[in-house]
């Protein structure tokens, strides 16, 4: 079983310190299943870049690559990621560490099948067990991060829930999954209409009962406003149906 390295109920002070620890199976079985919520678990899947993003998506996670002089309201996390997987002793090319060499979309594609993006494919497919473990080094700041951005009133309920989810079968992979899929939302400029659809709003939905149930139902919820809420022009509706087949997987669907 995946272990959290400090008891769960520790008070918040000591949170930062802890560690969520995988065996090498359990960080490759969690990886397979991101890489299939991502990419259907298919190699091509792990470079992408969808039409009307101004960034491409990779590896496992999606991990979000902005072009050179871009930024956009969500957080880039793939030169981390590279980072991560060159101190760990994966060989990295040169230009893995930069910005995102491809200005564009069509640019991307014009080079979908070059050496680049082949070299690049390669690696991620061979680092899978490391990219979850780097989704999970992103769990471990969550909640910190979390309950400080949360009301004083809600904090013990979300922290409570959060240990609900953790504590149960599918719960790691869950937590781990969510928050690399949409982040903690912390960030005020992950929102729509004021509104955000990240771990934290997750947890503040959570109902009682079963805790896997109850996550699976409240990121549904959270996702469904979201896409409610999204400027027309995004089309975010499109993704909904396979945004709510992902969160289905956590209660075991």
């Amino acid at each position: 079983m995946i272990r959290l390295l400090v008891c769960l109920l520790l008070p918040l002070a000591p949170l930062a310190a802890q560690s969520v620890h995988l065996s090498d199976a359990e960080a490759l079985a969690i990886g397979r299943r991101i890489w299939k919520n991502e990419c259907a678990g298919t190699v091509p899947g792990l470079t992408s870049w969808n039409r009307g993003e101004d960034f491409a998506s990779l590896g496992i996670g999606h991990f979000i690559w902005y072009p050179e002089g871009k930024r956009g309201p969500f957080e880039e996390s793939f030169p981390a990621l590279v980072r991560t997987l060159e101190a760990r002793g994966h060989k990295v090319p040169a230009w893995m560490l930069g910005p995102c060499p491809w200005p564009t979309r069509a640019a991307y594609m014009a080079e979908f099948d070059g050496p680049r993006l082949r070299a690049l494919r390669e690696l991620l497919a061979a680092t899978v067990a490391d990219q979850a473990r780097f989704c999970a080094a992103r769990l471990e700041a969550a909640l910190p991060k979390m309950l400080a951005a949360a009301p004083k009133a809600e904090r013990a309920r979300i922290r409570a829930n959060f240990y609900r989810v953790a504590g149960a079968p599918l719960g790691m992979y869950a937590l781990i999954d969510y928050v690399n899929f949409k982040g903690e939302g912390t960030s005020p400029t992950e929102r729509y209409a004021g509104q955000g659809w990240g771990l934290l709003q997750v947890l503040e939905a959570m109902g009682d009962g079963a805790p896997m149930p109850a996550f699976s139902r409240a990121a549904d919820a959270m996702l469904t406003r979201r896409v409610k809420n999204s400027p027309p022009a995004r089309n975010e509706a499109k993704w909904l149906p396979g945004w709510r087949n992902r969160v289905a997987t956590y209660a075991g669907g």
